[in-house]
């Protein structure tokens, strides 16, 4: 398969997955949290098809473009590890629905951060908010969704918060 093929079959994954997402939300309130701004691409998706909720965003670095940044007030700028800690004072509510693009394409980096972020993640999240991300992540408090038809399992990971049994 070509670079351009995976490309495009790694994008049209991300929209179903990102659509069938926020459908499983609509009766939930929160906002949606995009961790991995990247150039924009996705929070601009999310804008359009969120139905008004706040979004907040996570970015070591932001460099999209004007259009495709949020707001300062929106934007929690550094290390996830710090930034979802802080934003645990300030988030409220919690979330409904979390993107998480946050593969280096480096598999040891990768899971080492995925379990970094896994509960401070949680923390942020109502119960029933769902999770998409391009990482395995491990919570207790989550358990995996069956992807939309037409994504290879492995390709994203989907998660939904369950009530906290006593």
């Amino acid at each position: 398969m070509s670079r351009l093929d995976s490309m495009i079959r790694r994008l049209t994954a991300q929209r179903l997955c990102i659509h069938y997402g926020l459908d499983l939300i609509s009766d939930l309130g929160g906002p949606v949290l995009e961790l991995g701004l990247g150039n924009g691409r996705t929070y601009d998706h999310l804008r359009e098809h969120s139905r008004g909720r706040e979004i907040f965003v996570f970015e070591r670095r932001p460099a999209a473009h004007p259009s495709c940044t949020p707001e300062p007030q929106f934007l929690f700028e550094g290390d996830f590890r710090e930034t979802l800690k802080e934003a645990a004072g300030t988030l409220s509510p919690p979330a409904a629905f979390a993107h998480c693009d946050i593969g280096s394409g480096v598999s040891e980096n990768d899971r080492a951060l995925g379990i970094a972020i896994a509960a401070p993640l949680n923390d942020l999240l109502t119960p029933g908010a769902v999770v998409l991300s391009d990482q395995e992540l491990y919570v207790e408090q989550w358990s995996a969704i069956d992807l939309p038809n037409g994504v290879s399992e492995g390709r994203y990971f989907l998660y939904r918060k369950f009530e906290q049994r006593s």
